[in-house]
C-alpha cells in the first residue's frame, strides 16, 4: 500500500517545528527562549534583527510574540506594527517558497489531495492559521506546493498577520510586558481556531450538497 507523500511531508514539517520548540525549551537556548533587548542596538540594526527573527520563525522556534512586543516597545505602535508585519509576511513567504521548491518532487495522490484542499479553502487557510504555531507554517508550505500564486499567498499572509502585528506592537508600546503578550497570543490562537471551526461548519452543507444538477 502506497503511503501518501504529501501527508508524510505535512507530518514531518509539523514534527520538525515541534521538535525545535521542545529543544529550545529543554536546552534553554537564550536567543530563542528570550530574544536579546533590541533597544540596546542602533535602531536600523534593531529593525533588521527583529524582522530577520520573524522571518526565521518559519523554520526555527523563534518566540515571535516576544519579538513583536520588543519592536512595539522600540518603534511605537505604527513602526513596530509595520516591522512586525514585514517579518511575519516574510516568514510565511519563506515557508511558501520551501513548499514551492519541494512541490515538483512530491506528486502522486497527495498532490491531488493538497490541490483539492486548497481549492476548497483557498487563501482562507493561510489567513486563519497564521497566528497558530506549527499549523501556520505547515499550511504555508503545503500552499507553496499547490498551484496558489505568489500574490495571492502574499495577500493572505498580510491579512492573517496584520491583527497580531498591530496588537503586539500596541502591547509593546504600552509596556504591558511578556505576561500580557502571552495572554494576547493565547487569545489570538483561540480566535483563529474558532474562526476555522465556524468556517468549516459553514462550508460543510455546500460540500455535502455536491455539484448542482445540469
Amino acid at each position: 500500500m502506497r503511503v501518501d507523500r504529501y501527508l508524510l511531508v505535512a507530518g514531518g514539517l509539523a514534527g520538525f517545528f515541534l521538535a525545535g520548540f521542545a529543544a529550545a525549551e529543554a536546552f534553554g537556548v537564550p536567543w530563542l527562549a528570550a530574544p536579546p533587548p533590541l533597544g540596546t542596538q542602533a535602531l536600523p540594526v534593531a529593525a533588521a534583527v527583529g524582522v530577520g527573527l520573524l522571518v526565521a520563525d518559519a523554520v526555527l522556534p523563534v518566540p515571535a510574540s516576544l519579538v513583536m512586543l520588543a519592536l512595539g516597545g522600540i518603534f511605537g505602535v505604527a513602526g513596530g506594527a509595520a516591522l512586525a508585519l514585514a517579518g511575519r509576511v516574510g516568514g510565511t513567504l519563506l515557508a511558501f517558497a520551501l513548499g514551492r521548491r519541494l512541490g515538483g518532487r512530491l506528486g502522486g495522490p497527495g498532490e491531488r489531495w493538497s490541490r483539492d484542499l486548497l481549492r476548497r479553502w483557498g487563501a482562507v487557510a493561510i489567513v486563519l492559521t497564521r497566528p497558530v504555531p506549527v499549523v501556520g507554517e505547515t499550511v504555508a508550505v503545503l500552499a507553496g506546493a499547490s498551484p496558489m500564486s505568489w500574490p495571492r499567498a502574499a495577500v493572505a499572509a498580510t491579512l492573517g498577520s496584520l491583527p497580531e502585528a498591530l496588537l503586539f506592537a500596541w502591547a509593546g508600546a504600552a509596556a504591558y510586558g511578556a505576561g500580557f503578550g502571552a495572554a494576547l497570543w493565547i487569545a489570538l490562537v483561540g480566535i483563529a481556531l474558532a474562526l476555522w471551526a465556524v468556517e468549516a461548519v459553514r462550508r460543510r452543507p455546500a460540500a455535502r450538497a455536491g455539484p448542482a444538477p445540469p
